[in-house]
């Protein structure tokens, strides 16, 4: 499993009770060895159905979110991150996201959650359900926040009943929006936000924000969540956090980066957007007011793509949907083309770092190269994280592909003087035509990882878990 850890090397430094499409309660009592549910879980769940009485169309559209069953298989579509995560069980496995009503089953199949550990190994923090069930800030609770985290990921899974619902974003009962998860109170306190200081606007878009932003999981912390927002949330100031910490997330196996990873960081983009500065949120764009049979208008909570509701939330702004739609299609293009060739820039300088430590260099000699493929692959991991970059901010998603250019540039340049040092004249570079060819290069046996939690699922999950773990994945 990936640790995260301190750099020491010289100066280097997915909202409560799951109902299935048929409205039926999630039931568990079909295995007689599944663990009976604690008080404090069956209160939940007995407030969760109360919630889907008292607000009937918001469920109903909520419940639409298990239509949303697309989702793309990234490593194939872009098998270079293969090479740049390796090392990390993102090489393993890694899909576009999907319908809230997957969160818990995708986290829960995912090969990057693996399986149990074997005994007197550290497995995978159970920090990995903070997002995807209202049963996490739950045990939080019951069991103090570095309580919850210092549990395995799979040591929790029989107590998850609930995927994303109600009492993820509102209080408890009512319509008054709230963010109840504790990294995010703390991270919005740091860039001077506090959840209760706001207007509705802003809380609507921090109460999303909870969630879709980049963390990490802190070691000296029993790996509970942080957000490194201490000098602020752009790319450099984060930066400036884990380079002063000299954290790292793994060491890469070929180059010996210490890398940083990002994970969908849409809050921090939005926060700096256009849209933002109109006072537009994920709200606006992607929770659209809608009409009920009675004429009364709600908050659709079925997630969607702004465009497909282009008359209700675009329209006041954007006069021509054509005129966007060309806009949006420049702008990913643009974005997608950039992101291409810093992969294949980093997949090119993590070999040649190879070859120059295989031909003897020394971290002297090393340092700036390998600090510079640091930085550089954090941007382009900041911008591809990030869903939708290309229509939340553009102007931003350039700028971090371009600065991660110059510094590829600046590594290759590098390790090419070192390398004429050692008298290297040619680098063997690995075959990424394919996900396939990519594991292969790393040594990433996939097939027997796929058995591996094939297995956990049939002995574990299958009988012990709820059924909300299955969610989609039932034959």
């Amino acid at each position: 499993m990936m640790q995260h850890k301190s750099v020491k090397l010289a100066s280097v430094f997915a909202m409560g009770l799951l109902w299935p499409a048929t409205g039926a309660v999630a039931e568990s009592a079909e295995v007689d060895d599944k663990p009976q549910l604690t008080a404090a879980a069956k209160a939940q769940q007995k407030r969760d159905a109360a919630l889907r009485q008292e607000f009937p169309v918001q469920y109903q559209s909520w419940q639409q979110t298990s239509e949303q069953t697309e989702r793309e298989d990234m490593l194939a579509s872009y098998p270079a991150a293969v090479i740049l995560w390796a090392g990390s069980s993102f090489a393993k496995e890694y899909n576009s996201p999907r319908g809230h009503h997957f969160a818990v089953a995708d986290v829960t199949h995912t090969l990057r959650t693996g399986v149990p550990p074997k005994e007197g190994e550290k497995g995978l923090s159970a920090s990995c359900w903070t997002c995807k069930t209202p049963d996490a800030t739950r045990l939080m609770k019951e069991l103090g926040v570095e309580g919850f985290s210092a549990k395995n990921f799979t040591e929790l899974g029989s107590e998850v009943n609930s995927v994303v619902y109600c009492t993820d974003c509102h209080v408890d009962g009512k319509a008054e929006l709230a963010m109840p998860r504790p990294h995010a109170q703390d991270a919005m306190a740091k860039v001077h936000i506090p959840f209760d200081k706001q207007d509705a606007n802003m809380q609507g878009a921090q109460t999303c924000g909870q969630c879709h932003v980049t963390y990490y999981f802190q070691p000296e912390r029993s790996d509970k969540v942080n957000i490194p927002w201490i000098f602020g949330n752009t790319v450099d100031d984060i930066e400036k956090y884990y380079d002063t910490r000299r954290f790292y997330e793994w060491i890469h196996p070929i180059s010996r980066t210490p890398i940083l990873k990002a994970r969908h960081p849409e809050f921090e983009h939005w926060s700096r957007s256009k849209h933002a500065e109109a006072g537009v949120t994920c709200i606006t764009c992607h929770m659209p007011q809608e009409t009920d049979a009675k004429g009364n208008s709600f908050t659709s909570h079925k997630i969607s793509k702004a465009l497909d509701h282009f008359d209700a939330v675009c329209q006041d702004c954007h006069k021509s949907e054509l005129t966007i739609v060309k806009s949006l299609e420049r702008s990913k293009a643009q974005i997608d083309a950039k992101a291409r060739e810093v992969e294949g820039l980093l997949v090119k300088a993590h070999y040649e770092a190879k070859a120059a430590w295989d031909a003897g260099a020394t971290w002297p000699l090393m340092n700036d190269a390998i600090m510079a493929i640091r930085h550089s692959q954090w941007r382009w991991d900041f911008a591809m994280a990030s869903h939708g970059l290309y229509a939340h901010n553009p102007e931003e998603g350039n700028a971090l592909l371009d600065m991660a250019i110059k510094q590829v540039n600046y590594a290759r340049a590098s390790l090419a003087e070192i390398l004429k040092k050692f008298e290297i004249s040619k680098v063997e570079y690995p075959d990424i035509s394919t996900k396939a060819a990519a594991h292969k290069a790393v040594g990433i046996e996939l097939d027997k990882l796929t058995e591996q939690k094939k297995q956990f699922i049939k002995q574990e999950v299958d009988k012990k878990w709820s059924e909300v773990t299955r969610y989609g994945y039932d034959n």
